[in-house]
């Protein structure tokens, strides 16, 4: 198991790498025995909810309105519509506004980070600086036949692995909010900022006491 001083210390090594700015004065991130990690049924639904509601936020930015009630028939066949967050829920009863859209399909990235934490994906998250593979995104849900089957193809990564990969984006994080608005000199390579955001937030959920990831405060 590994300490909080050590972990920091390996996402610094990783981040220096890279050629990313570092701020050690950073807080560390808590250890595996300080923390409850979400269940499987947990992460499965939200991964789900996650990856539907990104499709109707598609349908419903590119004006496909017929094809929204696809979507939310499959939430029903995967039995996930009662784990949807708020945001969501405004989308699937009409009454979200503008930019609940454009931030549900950002949940693409949410959504890579928690599948990355089932198992279905592998650390291609840590470069942070392409978006997702969207078609590998969809086809890990729509291919399968059930909850249960989705469920049957996860394995939920260790914790020590999920805190590694959660506090190497809590620094690069920092480096992003550093460059854009304090110091544009701090140098980020080639990390996207609002893919970092993203999967830090989808990150941060797997181990918050908070059901909507919305409700979960990225300071840096």
């Amino acid at each position: 198991m590994k300490t909080p001083q050590e972990r920091k210390e390996n996402s610094e090594r990783i981040i220096r790498a890279k050629g990313i700015g570092v701020f050690e004065g950073l807080p560390m991130a808590p250890s595996a025995g300080a923390v409850r990690l979400k269940n499987i049924d947990e992460i499965c639904k939200r991964a789900i909810a996650a990856l539907l509601s990104t499709q109707i936020a598609c349908e419903i930015s590119n004006q496909h309105y017929d094809k929204v009630k696809f979507f939310i028939d499959y939430m029903k066949y995967f039995q996930v519509m009662d784990v949807l967050n708020e945001k969501e829920k405004k989308l699937v009863n009409g009454l979200f506004q503008p930019q609940d859209v454009m931030d549900i399909i950002w949940e693409y990235e949410c959504y890579w980070a928690v599948v990355w934490a089932l198992g279905l994906v592998d650390d291609a998250i840590q470069d942070a600086d392409q978006i997702c593979d969207c078609d590998k995104a969809i086809s890990l849900v729509v291919n399968c036949k059930s909850y249960e089957d989705f469920k049957n193809a996860c394995k939920l990564r260790d914790i020590e692995e999920i805190l590694d990969m959660l506090d190497l984006f809590y620094r690069y994080h920092w480096a992003c909010v550093q460059h854009r608005w304090v110091d544009e000199k701090c140098p980020v390579g080639n990390l996207n900022e609002e893919i970092v955001f993203e999967r830090r937030r989808g990150l941060e959920w797997l181990i918050s006491e908070e059901d909507d990831w919305y409700d979960i405060a990225l300071h840096t």
